[in-house]
């Protein structure tokens, strides 16, 4: 079983949405940042040629960026999943991974929640700090077991990496 841990991609900047009066929870990806996103997930999907599902945090920006990757892999909607949210619950997260028998899995959610969900599913150790830059993602994989500390980091990449991620061609 492998999982991807997205973070959004570029929103709003904090600052200047919070003077809208509108909640942060509204912030939205900036018209850059959904490009970048869609760019990236073509390289993505060299690395990772299909999903089974793609769930997200119900933040906006979240939404969005699982929406860019669903529509992409899949073309239907992502799956809200609370506990994506900042200050959610990782042991609901895994418990939304362990309902799939196999595959690939995508979560999108936020800096820091995601580092520390990552260190969490690799070390039991949330505060191992691996971060997320915006559009960032990593690769975990479990074995046989899946439970908090087992599983293995494969890889981790920002969107700029991703956007030129382009596969080997054999040689002759």
């Amino acid at each position: 079983m492998r999982i991807l841990l997205i973070r959004h991609a570029i929103a709003e900047e904090r600052d200047v949405w919070a003077a809208t009066g509108a909640s942060d929870e509204q912030r939205p990806l900036t018209s850059d940042g959904a490009k970048k996103m869609k760019k990236a997930t073509k390289g993505l999907m060299e690395l990772v040629p299909t999903l089974t599902a793609i769930a997200s945090s119900p933040l906006i920006r979240a939404w969005q960026t699982a929406s860019i990757v669903a529509d992409q892999y899949y073309g239907r909607s992502p799956e809200i999943l609370p506990a994506l949210a900042p200050s959610g619950h990782r042991e609901d997260v895994l418990t939304w991974i362990n309902q799939f028998e196999g595959g690939t899995v995508a979560v999108v959610g936020h800096e820091p929640d995601l580092g520390e969900l990552c260190g969490w599913l690799i070390a039991r150790r949330p505060e191992s700090n691996i971060e997320f830059k915006k559009g960032g993602v990593a690769m975990l994989e479990f074995g046989t077991e899946r439970v908090a500390g087992t599983a293995m980091l494969k890889w981790l990449m920002t969107n700029s990496q991703l956007k030129a991620f382009r596969p080997i061609e054999p040689t002759a």
